[in-house]
């Protein structure tokens, strides 16, 4: 645990905020806007498991290998992470800045038998608490913040010692544009039109940076691939378009 310390200013960019409150209602649409988050979805936590099992140990086929592992899930929309990480055994805590996308969140949540902590909060005042997790995750979140060098420090702060931080996002490559944008927004209209900003994606090193200044280690990094014949995404070797990286915050001596 962290001593309470004063909060960075918000990484908040009230624009994005609004546009994914918009949507707040589609987040359990699997034929809607959010069917390409559904689609990633069991590969990005697969992810998870496989990074928190490699850091903390357990069995392999364990159904609950995050049992006892406090979570953080920041930017959680709907809950479409937050849901099976607290199905694997994690105390889930999952923040939005979007009211509406909690409201939908809990309802579905509750439905569906889970106990998560949803809060309307930013990850800034989170750390002003002075909370740190096991495992923190923000995923599709750093490519819509105002400043993602201060996001990133914040995300790495709020890493307990021997904790884990993954983070998935776009790299800023003429791949992501035309397949990302072109491809998913205009082409195939698989999200709605303005979804990115290929300005805001970052390079895998564009992360790592600010991870290391941070007291983290980039411990892997993985693409994610999208395959238009079966609508399936898996892990690959090449990070043009989409990844995942997770880094590690060393264990107390």
């Amino acid at each position: 645990m962290v001593h309470p310390q004063t909060a960075p200013a918000s990484s908040i960019d009230a624009r994005e905020v609004a546009q994914f409150a918009a949507l707040a209602e589609t987040w359990w649409d699997p034929t809607g806007p959010m069917r390409p988050l559904h689609a990633l979805n069991p590969v990005r936590v697969g992810y998870i498991r496989d990074q928190a099992l490699a850091r903390f140990g357990g069995e392999t086929n364990s159904l609950r290998p995050l049992l006892g592992k406090q979570v953080l899930d920041i930017g959680c929309g709907g809950g479409l992470v937050a849901e099976p990480l607290a199905r694997l055994g994690g105390q889930v805590t999952a923040i939005d800045a979007a009211a509406e996308s909690i409201a939908v969140a809990r309802t579905h949540a509750e439905e569906a038998g889970l106990k998560i902590d949803y809060r309307v909060t930013t990850a800034e005042d989170v750390l002003g608490e002075g909370k740190q997790f096991d495992i923190v995750t923000a995923l599709e979140v750093v490519e819509h913040v105002a400043d993602p060098a201060a996001f990133l420090a914040t995300c790495a702060a709020l890493v307990a010692p021997g904790g884990l931080l993954i983070l998935s996002t776009l790299n800023r490559t003429p791949q992501a544009f035309g397949l990302a944008i072109v491809g998913a927004e205009y082409l195939l209209r698989l999200l709605p039109r303005g979804t990115h900003s290929w300005r805001k994606f970052r390079k895998p090193s564009e992360l790592a940076g600010p991870l290391r200044a941070s007291g983290l280690a980039v411990t892997d990094v993985s693409g994610l691939a999208f395959s238009p014949l079966t609508g399936e995404w898996s892990r690959s070797p090449s990070l043009a378009v989409n990844y995942i990286l997770c880094a590690a915050r060393p264990a107390l001596a």
